[in-house]
Order: structure tokens, then C-alpha cells, then sequence
């Protein structure tokens, strides 16, 4: 069960078992890794077709590495065409957040005979990866390709893994062409995340490649970053809860455990100045726990992995979340809007009772492929920048260049790159 902490020792012990996740490093895994990445770039779909059949026990053929039209039009006949109205309606949401923060190409007259700008233009072709498991990421597909359609990407392609005899779930094919997905291919795992950044037979190249997975498909995205872009290298999930006496206990509970139930290293944690509320928190957390399909999973997490942390005031508490810098944060205080602007580290804020952190993964817009293991410190949610890229702009004209061109040779010459110096005075001799 979930563990009060008090103290700075006993917090700093907590922080180190929270780090202690990162698993990344682990030898065997990147060995493996690259045993992958040199056999897929040699190989091809041989590669791929090998791979599926001893990861997944699935055997492909080069014609049956992509998805049909005709199976996710069958896909369609099997989801309930309320569920589909929904995911409507979230990715209208999501398309609407993301074309808010959508850059332009800019130009600028900043002195006469001078123009600086910036060319902005989207990515040729973006890969998701979305991993299959015991839970069909739907909106794991909608966060990823809807932004990237968003920033005007061109093309949109997806990888997950085969699913067995029963094939890829059919709310993941419903979801991904709703998203703008225009190729999907039942090949997960390393394997996957190698054949988008290399480009195989079947699978084409991509410039960048978005989506969560399990620490083979992270340590993937690691190796192949060069070959093209890739979103982030991201860990176990997490939320941290600052709460004080007027939150709802039942409520508090309920989101540390929407949280555990994603996997054994998922953290939960509550950071509160009221003892009351902490006990009544556990106690809640053991009644709710029952009720709950995933229950194993979330003992773990909450044993491991998660705390409730008791503090002498907010400002301590805001002071630890910063330090955590948490995936996902919650504010369930009186007044979440004084505490807004004294947070420096997090991925996405949650104001509030009525703002839990499940809306955040599926309806309200925000993206919620987010950083993770204290990387808030310095990385930003998943946004349609990502999907981006940026040329500069410069011209002058002969006089400008005139006024400044002895200010450029005499940089250069600082640097001692005499051919620098020369390409402007050249012009001037």
C-alpha cells in the first residue's frame, strides 16, 4: 500500500527510487538494440518479418506488413458508433488547441538594406509508434498524428504491434484514420522504430518519429536519432497532487490511481499540508483499489514507486513538486490560480477538482504525450512545433554589407579563419 514520508531524509530516499527507474542504461537492452537496428538496415522486411514472428508469434508476409483499407473498413463495423462520435469530438479538440500554437514564417525590415527572417515549413513525413499491450492506445494516436497533421505534415504513418491471432484492435484502426494516419503496419517493438528511421522495402522513411513504448522501443528511438528526429525518450508515467484541507479526498485517490494503473513503475503522488486529508486518502485508495480491473499492476506501482508526502506549508509543497517536476500535476487546493505562477517544472498543470488529469489524456486538447522522470525541468509537452522546421533569412544589399563587412573580417580573423575574412572583402578590394 501507499506510503506516508515525512522528513528530508526519508523524501530524498523517495526521490532516489524514483530515479532509480530509469532503466535506459542497461547493457543487454542496448546491445539488443543495436543488434536490431544493424539487422533491420541489412535485411529489410526480412528483418521485420523474422523479428514479428519470434517477438509477437505472428507470421507477416511483405504483402501483409501493411494494413488493408478493407480491414479497417471491416474496423469500422466493429466500434460502437458512439465511441467514434467521441473520438470526433476529441480530435476536434486536440486540432483546435494545436492550430493555436502553430508557427509562421516571418520577415523583417530590421534596418534599410537589410532583411532577417525565418522560413517555416512542416516535415515530409512523420512515423508514430503505438504500442500494443493490454490497453489499445487510442488516444496515443490522436495526440501524436493530429498535431503533426496540424503543423500540415504531408504524410502521417504508424507502426504497432500485430496483435496476435486476433490482429490490431479496431479502435486503433478507427482512430487512426480519423487522425489523417495514411499507412498503417502491424510490425511493434525496436523493430518497428528502426525500419521508420531507416526505411525498408515496405515501411518508408520518415523525419521524425513520435509515440510512447516500453524500454526497447525507447532505447530505439535513442539509437536512431540522427537518422531522423524523434520526440522525446520517454519513461514511466507519473502525477503528482498538491492538495491542502479543502480537497476532496475521494477524488485525490481516485487520480493517483488512474495514474498507477499504467504500468509497475508508474509513480502517484500526493504532497499535502493536511494529515486529516492524507489518512483519508489511503483509506480511500484502499476502498477504490478493489473495484479496479488492473489491480495487481497498481499495488506495485503504489508500493514501489508512490507516496503520500506530508509538508509544513504550499509553498513547500510547490517547492518539492518543482524538484520532482512531474509529468502531470494537479492543484487541488483552494485557489489553484495563486499557485499557477510558482510553477516552474511540470508537463501539464491541472487546476483544480474538476480538471483530472484523465481529461487532459483524452478530450481537452492538450497534448498529453508529456516528459517524464524529471525532464519538466527542461522539455515541453508534444505541440505542433515539433512536427516544424526552420530555415533563417538574410539579405543585405551591397551598401549594408558596406557599412559592417570590417566588423565581419575582423571576427573572423579573431577566430583565426582568414578565408571568412576574405569572403567579405573580397567583395570590396
Amino acid at each position: 500500500m501507499i506510503n506516508f514520508i515525512s522528513g528530508i531524509r526519508e523524501i530524498n530516499e523517495f526521490l532516489n527510487v524514483l530515479s532509480s527507474r530509469k532503466e535506459l542504461e542497461a547493457v543487454n537492452v542496448k546491445n539488443k538494440v543495436r543488434e536490431i537496428l544493424d539487422n533491420v538496415k541489412t535485411y529489410g522486411d526480412k528483418a521485420l518479418i523474422e523479428y514479428t514472428k519470434q517477438f509477437d508469434g505472428v507470421e507477416l508476409t511483405k504483402e501483409t506488413i501493411r494494413v488493408s483499407e478493407s480491414e479497417i473498413d471491416e474496423a469500422y463495423k466493429k466500434v460502437d458508433g458512439k465511441l467514434i462520435d467521441i473520438i470526433r469530438r476529441a480530435s476536434g479538440n486536440i486540432r483546435s488547441f494545436h492550430e493555436k500554437i502553430k508557427e509562421k514564417s516571418w520577415i523583417d525590415a530590421e534596418n534599410e538594406g537589410i532583411l532577417l527572417g525565418q522560413i517555416v515549413r512542416p516535415l515530409e513525413i512523420v512515423g508514430i509508434y503505438v504500442p500494443g499491450g493490454t490497453a489499445p492506445l487510442i488516444s496515443t494516436i490522436l495526440m501524436t498524428a493530429i498535431p503533426a497533421k496540424v503543423a500540415g505534415v504531408e504524410k502521417v504513418i504508424m507502426a504497432t504491434p500485430p496483435g496476435g491471432t486476433h490482429g490490431i484492435n479496431p479502435y486503433m484502426l478507427v482512430a487512426a484514420r480519423e487522425a489523417g494516419v495514411a499507412s498503417i503496419y502491424r510490425v511493434g517493438g525496436a523493430q518497428a522504430v528502426c525500419a521508420m528511421a531507416l526505411g525498408t522495402e515496405t515501411i518508408e522513411k520518415v523525419d521524425k518519429i513520435a509515440g510512447p513504448g516500453n524500454i526497447y522501443v525507447a532505447e530505439a528511438k535513442r539509437s536512431v536519432y540522427g537518422y531522423c528526429d524523434i520526440d522525446m525518450v520517454a519513461g514511466p508515467s507519473e502525477i503528482l497532487v498538491i492538495a491542502d484541507e479543502s480537497a476532496n479526498p475521494a477524488y485525490i485517490a481516485a487520480d493517483l490511481l488512474s495514474q498507477a494503473e499504467h504500468d509497475i513503475y508508474a509513480s502517484s503522488i500526493l504532497v499535502t499540508v493536511s494529515q486529516k486529508l492524507a489518512e483519508e486518502v489511503r483509506e480511500q485508495i484502499t476502498t477504490q483499489l478493489e473495484k479496479l480491473d488492473r489491480k495487481d499492476i497498481i499495488q506495485n506501482s503504489l508500493k514501489n514507486y508512490s507516496a503520500i508526502i506530508l509538508c509544513d506549508d504550499i509553498k513547500s509543497a510547490v517547492d518539492l513538486s518543482n524538484k520532482i517536476a512531474p509529468e502531470h500535476l494537479e492543484l487541488c487546493v483552494a485557489n489553484p490560480f495563486d499557485l499557477i505562477g510558482d510553477v516552474r517544472n511540470a508537463g501539464a498543470i491541472f487546476l483544480g477538482s474538476y480538471a483530472p488529469e484523465p481529461l487532459g489524456d483524452y478530450f481537452a486538447g492538450p497534448n498529453h504525450v508529456l516528459p517524464t522522470g524529471g525532464s519538466a525541468r527542461f522539455f515541453s509537452p508534444l505541440c505542433t512545433s515539433d512536427f516544424l522546421k526552420k530555415s533563417s533569412v538574410i539579405y543585405y544589399t551591397e551598401k549594408a554589407l558596406f557599412n559592417v563587412y570590417e566588423d565581419v573580417a575582423k571576427f573572423a580573423e579573431a577566430e583565426g579563419l582568414s578565408a571568412h575574412a576574405n569572403a567579405v572583402r573580397i567583395r570590396f578590394s
